[in-house]
């Protein structure tokens, strides 16, 4: 690959016909509606004002460590499992390398990108790491996935402030342009960082993006336990709310001041600011990776955890959820040195059961999409704390509540229109729905779900209003 290095320094491509050359949507593959904000700031819309709802899934790693073959087949299988969000890093590192050895950057300058001509894969002086960016693009398309892609990963400025606000602005134009003409991009500017360090760089980076594309939305990926709502609520490039609840249990955590596990105090907070943006998890705690990352002799986290932080933020009021597995959010491969103590290769982590039943939630939310949904506390008599919280949120005519532990729901009646409800239990590990029958709407009800009452015998309760 040295030549070929030789070879690009050769060409002397300037960056201002890098920016300006432009890369065009793909003519093979039908463009995705544009996602865009609701009227009434709290969810998601096509540009169609068909309801979104955001599924995702964190590929961080996707762009430098697989091959267009594991592209192909990692967003197969997410498509088939509903993800319709893959969250991804541009750039991992300043000296990222992709799997066919091309760097990106120009002397690690994130102003420089690395750019051939052409884009024939199979001549390797004309195929990059943009192109291979670009494929990955085109394939996420096909599979109806839109890509949230983070610039430059947090750390890269945060430790040792290896990118300058100058090469940001640059390097934000650079992606702004090439990009323009994609209807399947979400930004997430930061990249597991503190918001209130370096403002400066994101805050150009953010503006850069939204100034040249304003129809691509943008928001700020976070450090654990903190909120892009908490620095960047009132930037005008940020266009919702991203929180990261992160990965540690509740006696992991000194810090008094956050919400540790409770993910849904994050969503509560942040749908009540002004002005009213969409909010959602996007880094709960992975499937798979140890509880507090780092010391790999804890218990790992299972299906049963992301499904309640899935379940608790939705119904909250989030415009969404993020999922998430250790081996592929690293995209583990054989040979690989792995992180937080993960051996599985991610070609067998997609099937893990978490990632099966992310589907579940939101064929529930499509189908009760209504745009006007709002939490509801004073819905539950008997709300409770840590595991024993019932979450729910209602609609005109409809109302879902969620236990996380098989826990007895008292619902204080009358919340939604008619004289008389009909309820069901919903399964959110097989998506199966079981009749409970007709109740008067007034006073208060007790609903219990089926199994004893333990962690993960989660059940969502739904009620409507009689036709």
């Amino acid at each position: 690959m040295n030549l070929k290095i030789k070879y690009l320094y050769a060409l002397c491509i300037s960056f201002l016909f890098t920016a300006q050359s432009g890369f065009s949507q793909s003519a093979k593959t039908k463009a995705l509606p544009k996602i865009q904000v609701s009227k009434n700031q709290h969810y998601f819309v096509t540009e169609d004002q068909k309801p979104f709802f955001w599924l995702g899934d964190t590929g961080w790693l996707t762009f430098g460590k697989l091959d267009r073959e594991g592209v192909n087949k990692y967003f197969q299988d997410r498509k088939s499992k509903g993800f319709n969000v893959v969250q991804v890093m541009v750039l991992h590192n300043i000296n990222a390398v992709n799997v066919y050895g091309d760097a990106a950057l120009i002397n690690e300058d994130v102003s420089k990108p690395l750019i051939t001509s052409g884009n024939n894969f199979s001549n390797a002086a004309e195929y990059d790491y943009w192109d291979h960016v670009d494929y990955t693009l085109d394939v996420a398309q096909k599979n109806g996935i839109y890509v949230a892609m983070v610039p430059v990963w947090g750390t890269n400025v945060s430790k040792g402030n290896k990118v300058s606000k100058e090469q940001a602005e640059k390097y934000a134009k650079f992606l702004a342009d090439r990009y323009k003409n994609r209807t399947n991009i979400i930004w997430l500017n930061g990249g597991d960082t503190h918001g209130n360090e370096f403002t400066d760089i994101w805050n150009a980076i953010g503006s850069t993006l939204k100034t040249n594309n304003p129809d691509q939305l943008v928001t700020f990926h976070p450090f654990g336990r903190t909120d892009s709502s908490d620095n960047y609520q009132n930037s005008k490039w940020l266009d919702f709310n991203m929180f990261q609840s992160g990965h540690r249990r509740y006696d992991q955590d000194s810090i008094k001041t956050n919400f540790k596990e409770d993910n849904y105090k994050f969503v509560l907070r942040d749908f009540e600011l002004k002005p009213t943006k969409p909010t959602l998890d996007g880094e709960p705690s992975y499937e798979g990776i140890p509880h507090g990352l780092h010391d790999t002799l804890q218990p790992k986290w299972t299906a049963s955890d992301v499904r309640r932080y899935g379940y608790w933020s939705v119904f909250s009021g989030a415009a969404g959820y993020t999922y998430g597995h250790s081996a592929v959010m690293q995209m583990f491969r054989k040979g690989d040195k792995p992180a937080y103590g993960n051996k599985e290769l991610w070609t067998s982590a997609i099937n893990a059961p978490g990632s099966g039943q992310m589907i579940f939630i939101k064929k529930l939310m499509e189908r009760y999409n209504s745009l006007d949904r709002i939490p509801d506390g004073s819905l539950i008599a008997n709300q409770g704390e840590k595991y024993d919280y019932l979450a729910g949120i209602r609609g005109v005519n409809f109302a879902l509540i969620y236990t996380y532990n098989g826990r007895s729901i008292s619902v204080n009646m009358g919340k939604i229109l008619g004289e008389n409800v009909h309820t069901s239990w919903y399964n959110p590990r097989n998506g199966e729905r079981k009749q409970i029958g007709f109740f008067e709407n007034k006073g208060v009800k007790e609903f219990q779900p089926s199994g004893k009452k333990e962690d993960g015998n989660d059940w969502v309760l739904i009620l409507e209003s009689e036709e």
